[in-house]
């Protein structure tokens, strides 16, 4: 997967990978990896948390503990982000918290690979969460920094990097449900940590064509105050630890996904007042600020739809679906690489309109108010699939595709447009950080969302899937009207 450096330049800002910065295959395929393992992992998460002991899994209660644990870790995953952004900007530099996140994600990987049941999984949830943190935000930020400001390759830049997202992503839930079905559940997660492995020795070999972007931090600790700023801070994340396990103790596993819910309704609001009131940033920042908060917002409702692929989806797929696809018994996991099966085959599509179009395409708000419809369509969508039940009274499988399809053009509306406008929209002082925001979003969808499923029930399956589609598509409509005002306080940016 490392791509050859012969017929390219090792300028950053140049041409080289499919004509984007060259530094671009670099993170194309060190993100590839990175999804793999973990997109792998989560295939299987939630069967592995409510499959009976006796089958290789944990036994917990389907719709109280399982569900709403696996979105309360991806809420978990998204908040360490701000964290991972604030080592990168005063710390490490984004290029060295690229590679110390990988490191730990691949270590949690491998414990969840030894059979250890409660504990095992917590260690490992718990390395993969504060290793996603660190490299997430930070390989996403370097890939803003490839392009100047004005660079209208940046959408297409972003796109074609969500290409290699996605392929780790497919290959990886192809992979892991098979050997899950075939061998085991930690013969999966251990394929996550091997995907991880590979991801760090490609960094590590093809760094060089980033050059100096995000090799340092932007906004460096003053010397005099390194020690002690780095001891409270250290001190404040020990007391988080020390209060999620308190929740843990006193109310279970239950309180656990409460507290995190707590915690990722709360950071947001928090770090938009730090931002909005530091002296370090400009006027024309503090207004794109203001434009990026209903941005911000739209991404964590589309997150709170689109991340029940891995909740209440495969309950549905599990339990509800026909998974016999032309007499071959599809394992539950594969339905979810139709997401990225779909992304690879239309972002480049994508791409290529959106540069085509240049200056006569939507804007960014107007393209985050196509991701909200087309999610809240998904969500529709599952129920008009139960208008075309077998006479055992299970959905199509066909129909229940569609619906991923459906997610998907949502995401492409979105979601790779949104990691572009938050490089735009960026304070230069909170670079990093602001990506980490940017991810506090689908921290605060999940989060919510882990609260929102617990109304999910087989015998209202329809009501929640249609009430949730229906609210979401009239946010659509709010965040139309207010794309004028939004695109004002943009300053310029498209």
């Amino acid at each position: 997967m490392i791509v050859n450096t012969s017929t390219v330049t090792n300028e950053p800002h140049g041409r080289g990978f499919l004509g984007q910065p060259p530094g671009l295959s670099t993170l194309f395929f060190t993100e590839m990896w990175e999804r793999f393992s973990y997109y792998g992992m989560r295939a299987i998460l939630a069967l592995y948390l409510y499959t009976a002991v006796a089958d290789g899994g944990l036994g917990l209660d389907e719709n109280r503990i399982a569900v709403p644990l696996v979105l309360a870790y991806g809420s978990s995953v998204y908040l360490t982000g701000v964290a991972g952004g604030w080592l990168a900007d005063r710390v490490l530099g984004s290029q060295r918290a690229i590679f110390y996140g990988g490191v730990l994600i691949m270590f949690g990987h491998i414990a969840m690979a030894v059979p250890g049941g409660l504990t095992a999984l917590g260690v490992g949830l718990g390395l993969i969460t504060i290793g996603t943190g660190l490299l997430k935000p930070n390989v996403s930020n370097v890939v803003g920094g490839l392009y100047d400001k004005e660079d209208t390759r940046r959408d297409a830049g972003f796109s074609i990097f969500y290409t290699g997202i996605n392929i780790g992503a497919f290959i990886s839930q192809i992979l892991t449900p098979a050997l899950q079905t075939g061998i085991g559940f930690h013969w999966g997660f251990g394929a996550a940590a091997v995907g991880m492995a590979l991801g760090l020795i490609q960094y590590v070999l093809g760094r060089g064509r980033l050059g100096g972007v995000g090799s340092q931090p932007v906004n460096p600790l003053p010397v005099d105050r390194r020690n002690a700023v780095l001891t409270r801070v250290a001190l404040i994340a020990v007391l988080i630890l020390v209060a999620l396990g308190g929740a843990v103790f006193l109310w279970g596993i239950p309180g656990l996904i409460n507290s995190i819910t707590g915690i990722s309704m709360v950071l947001p609001v928090a770090y938009f007042v730090v931002m909005f009131r530091s002296n370090q940033i400009t006027k024309m920042e503090r207004d794109r600020l203001i434009a990026y908060i209903p941005l911000f917002l739209a991404t964590a409702i589309f997150f709170l739809l689109f991340e029940q692929q891995a909740a209440t989806l495969v309950v549905v797929t599990d339990q509800q679906t026909d998974t016999t696809v032309f007499g071959f018994d599809f394992p539950v996991g594969w339905f979810q690489s139709i997401n990225p099966l779909a992304i690879i085959i239309l972002a480049p599509l994508f791409a290529v309109m959106w540069t085509k179009l240049g200056s006569r395409q939507p804007s960014t708000p107007g393209k985050f108010v196509g991701g909200l419809v087309f999610v809240g369509l998904a969500f529709l969508w599952v129920v008009f699939s139960s208008l075309f039940t077998n006479a055992e009274g299970l959905l199509n499988p066909f129909m229940i595709v569609f619906v991923f399809v459906l997610l998907t053009i949502g995401e492409l509306m979105l979601s790779p447009v949104g990691l572009s406008a938050t490089t735009k929209l960026a304070p230069q002082a909170f670079s990093s950080q602001t990506m980490g925001l940017y991810f506090l979003a689908p921290a605060l969808g999940q989060g919510v969302a882990a609260q929102v499923t617990k109304l999910y029930s087989a015998d209202h399956q329809n009501l929640y899937f249609g009430g949730v589609g229906l609210v979401t598509i009239f946010l659509g409509v709010v965040l139309a009207l207010m794309v004028p005002m939004i695109k004002k306080y943009m300053r310029g940016v498209l």
